[in-house]
C-alpha cells in the first residue's frame, strides 16, 4: 500500500474522458536500471573557464549585476548569493546514485507524426500517488497513433529522509525525433485541479507562495527530462553549457534562448512547443502530492542533486556534487517526470509577480505587458539549499541572464476536440 500524502482538493481527470479533449532560484532506490537515453553525441570539451554566477532572486528583490569573481564556495543560506564557479568540461561525477527503474520506452522509436492519442486505458499513477480521477479530458493528439507506455518506480520518504514506500507506476509518452538518433520524450500529463502555493505551516516557505489557490490544468505534454546538451545541439547547433556532457542538462541558457529553442523545435516538428506555465510546472511537479517535495516532507542527496550540506526539516546532510549530473539519475515522480527537484532551475513562461493575488486559475501563464520583466524559475538547482527545491518555491531572473544554474524543459499543449 502506498503512503502518499495527497491534497484532497486535487483532482485528476478520469480515463473515461481521456479522448474527450485533449515556474532562490535561487530564491534568494529495485528493478532494471533506467537511465535516460538521448543518444550520445560528440560534444567538444571546453578549456577550463571561470563562469560568473548570480542566482535568481526572491520576493521583491531586484536583479543585481554579476558579482565579482571569487573561489567556488558552497551555496550560502542568504537570500542573495554571489560567487564564481570554476566549470570544467567533462568533469567526472565521482559517486552518483543511479536510480533503478523499469522503462519500456523505445528511445529510438521513429515519430515524425503528431503526438498520438491517449487510449481509454491510458495508465495513470495509482490513486495513492495522484488525486481521484474525474471527468475532464486528457491529452488528445491529432492522430490515432498510440502513445508508448513506460513503467517506473516511485519512492516516498519520511521526515528523516528514509524511503518508506516504493510503488510501480506507468505513464504514456511519445518520442519526438530530433534527427541523428536523438529523441525528445514528451509525457502525457492528465488534466486536473490542484492547490497551488504553500500553506503557512510549511517550513521555510516564503510569502510569494501565497495565497494558496485552486487551479484547473488542461491536459498537456511535458518533457520527461530537462533539455539535454545533445538535444540542444541537435536543434541549435551549439552548446553553451559550462558542465559538459551529452546527457547532462543544457545550462547557461537565458529565457530568451529557451524561447528561441522552442521556436526552432516547433519549426522542425510542426508542433507548437513552448515553456510550461508556472501553474503547469507546479502541478506536474506535485503529481498529486501536497508535501514540500513530491518525494515527501524532506529531500536527500540520494534522490536529488542539490547542496546536500544543507538540510530541510529533519532530513539528513549528504553529498554536495557542485555540478550538474546526467538527467534521469534519480527516481521520477508519479507522473514519470525526472529531476523536478534540483539539477538546474527551469524557466517558465510567466513574468514575476510578488504573490498570487489576481493569478489565473485556468493554468495559463501570467504575463505582464513588459517583455523585459523578470521571468519565473522553478525547481532549484545543484547549487541550492533544499528549501529552494520545494514544489512551491519560486525564483526569478531577467530574461537575458544565463548563469550555470539555469536550464529548462519543454511543454506542448494538447489539441482540443470541442
Amino acid at each position: 500500500m502506498n503512503c502518499f500524502s495527497l491534497n484532497p482538493q486535487i483532482a485528476i481527470k478520469s480515463a473515461s474522458a481521456v479522448l474527450a479533449d485533449l515556474h532562490p532560484p535561487p530564491k534568494p532506490l529495485t528493478t532494471t536500471p533506467l537511465t535516460p537515453q538521448p543518444p550520445a553525441q560528440s560534444l567538444p570539451t571546453p578549456t577550463p573557464q571561470e563562469i560568473p554566477f548570480h542566482p535568481p532572486l526572491f520576493g521583491s528583490q531586484s536583479v543585481g549585476s554579476p558579482p565579482a569573481k571569487s573561489s567556488p564556495t558552497p551555496n550560502s543560506k542568504g537570500r542573495r548569493q554571489f560567487l564564481t564557479l570554476a566549470a570544467y568540461g567533462g568533469v567526472g561525477l565521482g559517486s552518483v546514485l543511479l536510480w533503478k527503474a523499469v522503462d519500456s520506452s523505445q528511445k529510438g522509436a521513429e515519430n515524425s507524426d503528431p503526438p498520438p492519442e491517449l487510449s481509454l486505458d491510458s495508465p495513470t499513477p495509482s490513486p495513492e500517488a495522484t488525486p481521484e480521477p474525474n471527468s475532464s479530458p486528457s491529452p488528445s493528439p491529432e492522430t490515432s497513433s498510440s502513445l508508448q507506455n513506460f513503467s517506473f518506480e516511485v519512492a516516498r520518504v519520511d521526515a528523516q529522509g528514509k524511503i518508506t514506500n516504493r510503488s510501480q507506476e506507468q505513464a504514456q509518452f511519445f518520442a519526438e525525433d530530433l534527427g541523428s538518433g536523438i529523441t525528445l520524450d514528451m509525457v502525457a500529463i492528465p488534466a486536473g485541479q490542484f492547490t497551488m502555493g504553500s500553506p503557512a505551516s510549511e517550513p521555510e516557505r516564503d510569502s510569494d507562495e501565497s495565497p494558496q489557490h485552486q487551479v484547473s490544468i488542461p491536459a498537456f505534454y511535458l518533457g520527461k527530462y530537462e533539455i539535454t546538451q545533445a538535444q540542444w545541439q541537435a536543434i541549435m547547433g551549439s552548446n553553451p553549457s559550462g558542465f559538459q556532457g551529452a546527457n547532462r542538462p543544457v545550462e547557461q541558457v537565458s529565457w530568451n534562448e529557451a524561447i528561441a529553442f522552442c521556436q526552432k523545435l516547433s519549426q522542425k516538428t510542426g508542433r507548437e512547443y513552448r515553456l510550461p506555465s508556472e501553474a503547469e510546472w507546479e502541478y506536474a511537479c506535485r503529481a498529486g502530492t501536497s508535501t514540500p517535495f513530491h518525494f515527501g516532507p524532506t529531500l536527500t542527496p540520494a534522490i536529488a542533486n542539490y547542496d546536500g550540506t544543507s538540510t530541510y526539516g529533519s532530513g539528513p546532510k549528504g553529498q554536495y556534487r557542485q555540478q550538474t549530473i546526467d538527467v534521469g539519475s534519480f527516481p521520477p515522480n508519479a507522473f514519470g517526470l525526472y529531476d523536478m527537484h534540483g539539477n538546474v532551475w527551469e524557466w517558465c513562461q510567466d513574468t514575476w509577480h510578488d504573490n498570487y493575488t489576481g493569478a489565473p486559475t485556468d493554468g495559463s501563464a501570467w504575463v505582464s505587458e513588459n517583455d523585459n520583466d523578470p521571468r519565473i524559475l522553478r525547481g532549484g538547482s545543484w547549487l541550492n539549499d533544499p528549501r529552494y527545491c520545494r514544489c512551491a518555491n519560486r525564483g526569478r531572473y531577467d530574461p537575458g541572464d544565463r548563469p550555470t544554474t539555469l536550464g529548462f524543459r519543454v511543454a506542448l499543449s494538447a489539441p482540443r476536440t470541442s
